[in-house]
């Protein structure tokens, strides 16, 4: 730091120290959060709910009503909608569940019958592979590994109705951010030194514009994966591109784990609805494998990692990073907890090192001091 910026206060950036202390932070974050999962969950979910309700919530405040009436009469319209639709929908699917289980059981088959046309085609080229019935030990082991449905489908519904209750916390942590946050922001700046308080509502500021622009950006990233995908497999001629699209990218919120289920699901379906031509699976593996590289180098720097004002290769190594500090879940948070923990050390990293405002803060201190011995 040079001699005028030491005068002025100012401060040049943040430096390798700095970088690797939010690096370090946020690594084990995610260890820790692996852990509580059943809390960050129901906690990310609420804070989605709370910037989809913050403007109609604004919007009433500004119409007279006070911010608890504000807030208590969005949640309960949004939990009211939630309850009608689900209602209105519950028959439908129960309708249906018979035909989606049907075509769910076609779909493997037809993806089975795929990977055995595979196999003995690899078997053809390949005498040794041959020689190991490669194709027939492969097939009967899943026939036998399969199993019916229900057996895979009964520790799906077991899971779900375990998470069924600390999901229920998502709308009611949603309300008391949209009923307190501003207090909570007083708690906050009251217990901060008045040397301090500009860069603390600053700090708070910025943490709340680094969430939203992650939600806005892991929008725009959906959208585009959905274009991407979709266009893809409407000029493959695979039925469905857009619903197909909308669920595939929606799997990639889950990055790698979600992109090979979405890849799996188009494959089955191309499988299922082309048995004679079984060059159209391969292709829309290649397209997924062409999305999954747009992806991770071009759309996600260009919305998450912009939106975060992230570099593309900080973006890029942090995701494998959080995969393998905290598996999936580290794939899922990464992101965001880095955006925020580089927000909170930035600028800690700003504070410590500015020369003018820690000696604000001792010249308080000392006259807080004298202050309180003037009569003793």
């Amino acid at each position: 730091m040079s001699d005028s910026e030491s005068i002025n206060g100012t401060n040049p950036g943040s430096g390798p120290i700095v970088w690797a202390t939010i690096i370090a932070v946020t690594c084990l974050l995610l260890f820790l959060f692996q852990k509580i999962l059943w809390l960050v969950v129901p906690f990310l979910l609420a804070l989605i709910l709370y910037y989809f309700l913050c403007p109609p919530m604004q919007a009433l405040i500004y119409r007279g009503m006070s911010r608890e009436g504000a807030a208590s009469t969005v949640i309960t319209v949004f939990l009211g909608f939630v309850a009608v639709a689900g209602v209105a929908v519950m028959p439908w699917v129960a309708a249906h569940l018979a035909d989606w289980q049907d075509m769910l059981n076609r779909y493997i088959q037809g993806g089975m019958q795929l990977l055995n046309r595979s196999l003995r085609a690899l078997e053809v080229h390949w005498p040794t592979l041959a020689n190991a019935h490669l194709a027939d030990t492969v097939t009967s082991r899943l026939e036998h590994g399969s199993g019916s449905l229900i057996d895979h489908l009964e520790p799906i519904a077991i899971g779900i109705m375990a998470w069924a209750p600390s999901l229920m916390l998502a709308p009611f942590l949603a309300f008391f951010f949209l009923r307190d946050g501003r207090t909570f922001k007083r708690f906050l700046g009251n217990a901060v030194p008045n040397a301090f308080f500009e860069r603390t509502l600053f700090l708070l500021h910025e943490i709340d514009r680094t969430s939203r622009a992650y939600f806005q950006g892991l929008i725009k990233l959906t959208v585009l994966d959905t274009i991407t995908l979709a266009a893809g497999l409407w000029v493959l001629g695979i039925p469905g591109p857009l619903a197909l699209g909308v669920i595939c990218a929606v799997l990639a919120w889950v990055p790698y784990v979600g992109s090979i289920l979405g890849g799996l699901l188009v494959v089955l379906v191309a499988a299922t609805d082309f048995p004679d031509a079984p060059g159209m699976a391969y292709w829309a593996v290649a397209l997924f494998v062409v999305v999954r590289l747009l992806d991770d180098f071009l759309y996600m720097p260009l919305t998450i990692g912009k939106s975060l004002e992230l570099h593309p290769l900080v973006t890029v190594l942090m995701i494998f990073v959080g995969g393998a500090v905290a598996g999936i879940s580290g794939l899922m948070l990464v992101l965001p907890v880095l955006g925020v923990v580089m927000v909170i050390g930035e600028t800690t990293g700003i504070i410590v090192t500015d020369a003018r405002l820690m000696a604000r803060h001792r010249q308080a201190r000392s006259l807080r001091k004298a202050l309180a011995s003037v009569d003793l």
